[in-house]
């Protein structure tokens, strides 16, 4: 019985550890911050110990570190530039991830990118 329960519980725990570092990557994000405003930006992003997220923006804004925490499938990253902090809020699935995020005195909206 010990070996049944035991075997389960590695079924049922196998998919968290492949979960890890599923952040990591070159995501393509389209941003629409509402009317003509908006674009596409480029992260490279990495997972670190303890939910940490580095990496770099590339995009309409120039080319900038990134920082951020990643817990489960919630992301929150962010970087400076001239409009102000940019701040992005999502979820990750797969290879996908949605949100809102914050384009200091740009503007407000939302955000969906693919991991290439």
């Amino acid at each position: 019985m010990k070996k049944i329960l035991f075997t389960l519980g590695l079924i049922l725990l196998a998919p968290l550890a492949l979960a890890g570092h599923h952040v990591n990557g070159t995501w393509s994000m389209n941003v629409d911050l509402g009317g003509q405003q908006g674009g596409t930006a480029t992260f490279e992003l990495e997972e670190g110990e303890g939910g940490t997220l580095t990496g770099t923006y590339s995009g309409a804004l120039g080319n900038t570190a990134v920082s951020g925490t990643v817990n489960g499938m919630e992301v929150e990253f962010s970087f400076d530039s001239q409009a102000g902090k940019v701040t992005y809020k999502g979820t990750v699935s797969g290879k996908s991830m949605q949100g809102s995020c914050n384009y200091g005195m740009v503007g407000e909206g939302t955000f969906e990118g693919t991991k290439s």
